[in-house]
């Protein structure tokens, strides 16, 4: 029954979106003040895992939220994300550039109407685990409401059009939980450092009773007053985050949120992506968990070829030690049968591996940055970035990561990485051969160097 009257509510809620003057309650605008947690002294990223089955009861069926508010604000991440890359302006920027990217046409498909519906099915995906995890709280609530809501999710019509007032609604519930969710990223860099300023003072102290000095040393009145300090902000920081939120305040912008993206990936793609079938003949290196040991070799032969006048000793030994066995395999009867008719300088070997490297070497660098993950708990609130462009030899674009300074800003244009921007759905058999000509022409080019041509340099070297 109680499934029933949660569709009963939302159907409610759609029937005062469209009623023109009627008032729309279709997002609380505030929480309740929930009973102030007890203090949290343990260092955050053991305690997360030791007591989070102890708290589970306490933290979210109708009291603060309290340990598990690093996992919904993991989960506010994933939907802030997902919902960026769902932007008009990133949906346009993926069917404008990236489907007709070299790097994609070259080592997926030439077929547009192909990567559409592949990216389409990540998408669907990405979606598929934000809703795993909006059901698996909505189970833990106090309200029955919220529980089994994986039974609504996968009934919920495709075709629905979300009213645009319910959009705008959703939009500002977005905003709200992305603010609750840098406020507990905020929480859990305090959590480390008032429990690294603890165990600091109870050394001190214990040094200080060790040799029988006295506890009113200036070092230990500073320890103490910094500790008071940060219990301070602590406290003040669990009253502004989503630690003393209850779950079911949350749950019901959550719900509002799986709502919206669910529109905004109907908006993009249509009904592509739902029966997807990619070409079964090829073996894509992503789910043979392979593509981050292709990134590796091609940023390394990057790194040889940059570095190809003044070679470390080891660098060629560690390229050619990891290569993959597919390469590998191939590799030394290629090399036996390699003619020399035409002798390249090394400028020009340079040139001809760079017509590759532009646009290999970023695809590469993506897929790295993609597989560093900013999924498990506390994880994601230790990165350093939130949109930047990083700039080395070749630039390159790095997803949208939070940090607790910028979580709520969300602005910009192709912002964050999709798996068609990395090896993920690389075709293996066209990554070997492309690998397999770069390992030759730098066959070519350690040659050239040890005989001849070692002080000219390259035209296109990288500075």
């Amino acid at each position: 029954m109680h499934l029933l009257k949660f569709l009963a509510k939302i159907s409610t809620k759609y029937e005062q979106l469209y009623n023109k003057g009627a008032d729309v309650p279709v997002a609380i605008t505030g929480f309740n003040q929930a009973p102030q947690a007890s203090s949290f002294l343990g260092k955050a990223g053991v305690v997360l895992d030791t007591l989070r089955s102890s708290m589970i009861n306490l933290g979210s069926r109708g009291y603060g939220i309290t340990i598990l508010a690093f996992e919904v604000a993991n989960t506010i991440a994933k939907g802030a994300n997902l919902l960026q890359t769902l932007s008009k302006e990133n949906i346009r920027f993926l069917k404008e550039e990236i489907l007709h990217s070299e790097g994609v046409q070259q080592l997926v498909s030439q077929d547009v109407e192909e990567l559409l519906c592949i990216a389409a099915a990540d998408k669907r995906k990405e979606f598929d685990v934000f809703s795993r995890e909006v059901v698996r709280f909505g189970n833990i609530c106090k309200d029955p409401q919220w529980h089994n809501l994986g039974r609504f999710f996968k009934r919920f019509d495709s075709d629905l059009i979300v009213h645009r007032q319910f959009r705008e609604e959703a939009e500002r519930t977005m905003q709200e939980l992305t603010t609750l969710a840098q406020h507990t990223s905020e929480l859990y860099h305090e959590l480390n450092a008032l429990d690294r300023s603890v165990q600091h003072s109870r050394r001190k102290l214990e040094e200080v009773e060790s040799l029988l000095l006295s506890q009113r040393g200036e070092s230990l009145k500073k320890l103490r007053s910094e500790i008071k300090h940060r219990r301070i902000v602590v406290r003040n920081l669990k009253k502004k985050s989503l630690w003393s939120k209850s779950m079911d305040q949350v749950m019901e912008k959550l719900v509002d949120i799986f709502i919206l993206i669910h529109q905004a990936i109907s908006e993009a793609f249509g009904h592509n992506g739902l029966t997807v079938s990619v070409n079964d003949k090829m073996e894509r290196l992503g789910v043979a968990g392979l593509a981050s040991h292709y990134a590796k070799t091609i940023t390394q032969i990057d790194d040889i070829v940059f570095h190809a006048t003044s070679l470390p000793p080891n660098m060629r030994d560690t390229l050619y030690n990891g290569l993959p066995s597919s390469v590998k395999t191939v590799l030394c009867s290629w090399v036996r049968r390699a003619g020399y008719a035409e002798e390249l300088t090394v400028p020009q070997i340079k040139v001809e591996m760079e017509v590759t490297l532009q646009w290999l070497v970023p695809v590469a660098k993506n897929t790295i940055i993609a597989h560093q993950g900013i999924g498990s708990i506390g994880e994601w609130a230790n990165t350093g970035l939130c949109k930047i462009h990083i700039m080395t030899r070749r630039s390159f674009s790095v997803p949208f990561l939070f940090h607790s300074k910028d979580f709520g800003k969300m602005t910009g244009t192709h912002s964050s990485l999709i798996r068609l921007q990395t090896l993920y759905h690389a075709d293996k058999q066209k990554m070997d051969m492309c690998i397999l000509e770069l390992l030759m022409l730098l066959h070519r080019l350690i040659g050239r160097v040890r005989f001849g041509d070692i002080t000219i340099k390259s035209p296109t070297q990288r500075g």
